[in-house]
C-alpha cells in the first residue's frame, strides 16, 4: 500500500498575518501534487495562479484552481508548492513529499523525514555545468 495519512500544516506565506491550518492529508506516493478543498483554500485566502487540466481517478479531465505559493510542515521539515483545488480530502503527493524529504514507510503506514538525511533533509541537483576552456 502507497497511501497513507499525515498530519500537515500549511500556511500562506504571503499572508503571515492568518493562521496556519492543520490538516489531515492522504499521503500518496502515486499522486503528484497536494491537492486542497475550497474551504482550506478560502481559509488560506491563496490566490489562483492558473486553471490546470488533470485527471482524477475517474477517469474524468476537468479543469481546476492551482493555488499558491503555499508553505507546508511536517516532521521538522518545510517545504513550497502550488496546490489543485480538488475534491472533498486533502492529497499530498509526490512531489511536495519531495521537496520536504518524506519518505513513506509501507510496513507501518507512516510518512517520516527521510532517515538517510536527517536534519532540514536533502535532495537531487544538476551538477554545474562545466566550464569550456577552464
Amino acid at each position: 500500500m502507497d497511501m497513507t495519512n499525515a498530519t500537515v500544516e500549511l500556511g500562506n506565506p504571503r499572508r503571515t498575518d492568518l493562521e496556519p491550518v492543520r490538516i489531515e492529508a492522504l499521503a500518496d506516493k502515486d499522486s503528484v501534487h497536494l491537492c486542497i478543498t475550497p474551504a482550506i483554500r478560502d481559509a488560506l485566502e491563496l490566490e489562483t495562479i492558473e486553471g490546470k487540466s488533470v485527471v482524477l481517478a475517474d477517469g474524468t479531465r476537468p479543469t481546476v484552481d492551482y493555488v499558491g505559493p503555499i508553505e507546508l510542515r511536517y516532521g521538522g521539515r518545510i517545504g513550497f508548492a502550488g496546490a489543485l483545488v480538488v475534491g472533498d480530502q486533502p492529497l499530498l503527493g509526490v512531489v511536495p513529499m519531495e521537496d520536504m524529504d518524506l519518505v513513506v514507510v509501507p510496513k507501518t503506514q507512516q510518512v517520516i523525514p527521510n532517515p538517510e538525511n536527517p536534519g532540514p533533509g536533502g535532495s537531487f541537483a544538476l551538477s554545474p555545468l562545466p566550464v569550456h576552456g577552464a
